[in-house]
C-alpha cells in the first residue's frame, strides 16, 4: 500500500477533508518503498527492505494551528486523526505569519518517476555492491559503502480545493576505499533518478584509483593556490551559498546577501560573469518536484545570472510583507559550466592542487559565507598540467562569494551528491585561483 496512484490518494484526503470542522484544514499524504545494503571490509554487513505511508493534519481555527500524524487509514482512523489536529490547534497560540491556504493550482507533470528503479529487487542492489567489491578486491583494497534506491509519492489536498499528486525515484550510491595499512584512501558518490545510469564498477575504479594514488603523501606548506575542484567537492561547499537565496535573511541582515546599509542584492553583480545558477525541475538529468508542500507550482528559476542575482526566494508570508510576488524555494540547484572536461582542467595548470572531496564543513561568518573544513580522500599536486603526486589534507578556510569571484575556468556539469545534505546537484569542476589552505591535517 506504500505507493497509491493518484485517484487512491485523492479518495483518502477527501475523506479526510470531509471530516474537518476547522476554519482550513490541509492534509499531506506520502508513501515510500525501497532498499538498501551496507557494506564493509569487502563484505556486506547489513540489507533491508523499508516500507513507509503517512498522512499529516492541519486544522486552522483563525491562527491558531494544529498538526496531527498517523499510518492507519480506515475512517476511524481518519477522522480520529482530523479530531486531534483541531484539539491541538486550539491549544496553539496565535501564528503572527499565518498565511491563508491556496486555492486550486495548475501543475505540470514531474519527470521524477522512473520505472526501472521503482522496479529494482534485492538482487539488483547485491550485483552492484558485487561489482564494486570486485573492484576494491583486485586492487588489495579495503571498500566500505552503501547503496539505497526508493520510489514514492506525494500528494496534497486542503479545504480551499488545491489538489496535488506526483511520484519519484531515486538511487543513490557511495564507497570509500582504503589500503591495508590504511595510509591511502579514495571515495566516489554517485546519485541518479534512473538506475540504468548507475555505474558502481567504474565509480569504484575511481575510487580505487585515488585510494592507491593517495599513499605516500607529502607535506607542502599552507596558503593560497590554484585548485581544481572536483563536482563533489564544488558541490559540498557551494551548497551552503544555494541556501542563502533567501530575500527574509538578507533583508534582516542576516545572510551574504544583506546590502551594506540595509536591503538585499537583488540586481547587483556578485560573482564571476561567466557564474549562472538556476533550478529546472524539468532537467532530464536531475529533475524535480514541480510544486511544494503549500502547493505553489515549481517552475525554472534562475538566480544568478552571468555573475548578477536574478532572484531571491521570498515566501508567501515575506512576498506580502513587501508587496511582491513569492518565489518559492528551487527543487533543484543547477551550475552552468562549459565543455572541459576534469583532465582538460588539470591539463591546463602550472602548479595547483587536485581536491576530490571536502568534509566537517563549519560556518565561521554567515555574512561573508566564509566556511571552514579539511581535505580527504585524494588530494594531489598538480605541476605542468600533471598530477605530480599526493599531498596531506589541509583545512581551508574560504567563501563560495570569494571562490566564484577567483573563477579560472568551469568543466562540463555532472550530477553529483552530498552525503551530508543527501541532495544531489547538476555541479562542473571548478578551477580557482587564490584559495585559502590554512593549515595541515593528518587525516587520509
Amino acid at each position: 500500500m506504500a505507493i497509491l496512484t493518484q485517484d487512491e490518494a485523492k479518495t483518502i484526503l477527501q475523506k479526510v477533508i470531509s471530516f474537518s470542522k476547522a476554519d482550513e484544514c490541509s492534509a499531506g499524504l506520502d508513501g515510500s518503498e525501497g532498499g538498501n545494503i551496507r557494506y564493509a571490509l569487502n563484505a556486506v554487513s547489513t540489507a533491508g527492505d523499508a516500507s513507509t505511508l503517512s498522512l499529516a493534519v492541519t486544522s486552522t481555527f483563525g491562527k491558531k494551528s494544529g498538526l496531527a500524524t498517523i499510518n492507519e487509514f480506515d475512517d476511524a482512523s481518519l477522522e480520529k486523526v482530523v479530531r486531534r489536529a483541531e484539539e491541538l490547534a486550539q491549544f496553539a497560540p496565535d501564528n503572527p505569519e499565518y498565511m491563508p491556504l491556496i486555492g486550486p493550482q495548475t501543475f505540470k507533470d514531474s519527470i521524477e518517476y522512473v520505472a526501472s528503479t521503482a522496479a529494482v529487487m534485492p538482487a539488483t542492489r547485491a550485483e552492484a555492491v558485487a561489482k564494486s567489491i570486485e573492484v576494491s578486491k583486485g586492487a588489495n583494497l579495503q571498500a566500505a559503502g552503501y547503496i539505497e534506491n526508493s520510489s514514492g509519492f506525494n500528494a496534497i489536498m486542503n479545504s480551499k480545493g488545491l489538489f496535488a499528486y506526483s511520484k519519484n525515484s531515486d538511487v543513490t550510491f557511495s564507497v570509500t576505499l582504503r589500503n591495508q595499512e590504511g595510509t591511502g584512501s579514495g571515495y566516489a558518490a554517485r546519485g541518479f533518478n534512473d538506475i540504468d545510469k548507475l555505474d558502481t564498477y567504474t565509480a569504484t575504479k575511481i575510487a580505487a584509483g585515488k585510494a592507491s594514488g593517495s599513499v605516500g603523501a607529502k607535506a607542502i606548506e599552507p596558503g593560497k593556490y590554484t585548485v581544481i575542484l572536483e563536482p563533489l567537492a564544488a558541490a559540498y561547499l557551494l551548497e551552503r551559498l544555494f541556501f542563502a537565496f533567501d530575500a527574509r535573511s538578507a533583508d534582516e541582515g542576516r545572510s551574504c546577501m544583506t546590502k551594506p546599509g540595509g536591503g538585499n542584492r537583488l540586481g547587483e553583480k556578485m560573482f564571476d560573469e561567466r557564474v549562472t545558477i538556476y533550478s529546472d525541475p524539468f532537467n532530464p538529468e536531475l529533475p524535480g518536484s514541480t510544486w511544494n508542500r503549500e502547493g505553489q507550482p515549481i517552475e525554472k528559476t534562475t538566480w544568478v545570472e552571468n555573475g548578477v542575482i536574478k532572484n531571491l526566494m521570498y515566501s508567501r508570508y515575506w512576498a506580502q510583507q513587501k508587496n511582491v510576488q513569492p518565489v518559492p524555494m528551487g527543487s533543484n540547484f543547477i551550475i552552468a559550466g562549459g565543455d572541459a572536461s576534469l583532465e582538460d582542467l588539470i591539463k591546463s595548470t602550472e602548479r595547483g592542487v587536485l581536491v576530490t572531496r571536502f568534509w566537517y564543513i563549519r560556518p565561521v561568518d554567515p555574512q561573508t559565507l566564509l566556511h571552514t573544513g579539511l581535505t580527504r580522500d585524494g588530494t594531489f599536486y598538480i605541476e605542468n598540467g600533471e598530477i605530480k603526486y599526493p599531498i596531506k589534507n589541509f583545512r581551508f578556510n574560504e567563501s563560495p562569494i570569494i571562490m566564484l569571484n577567483n573563477l579560472e575556468a568551469l568543466g562540463k556539469p555532472e550530477r553529483t551528491i552530498s552525503v551530508e545534505s543527501y541532495r544531489s546537484y547538476l555541479m562542473p569542476p571548478m578551477k580557482i585561483r587564490d584559495f585559502t589552505f590554512s593549515s595541515l591535517s593528518d587525516a587520509v
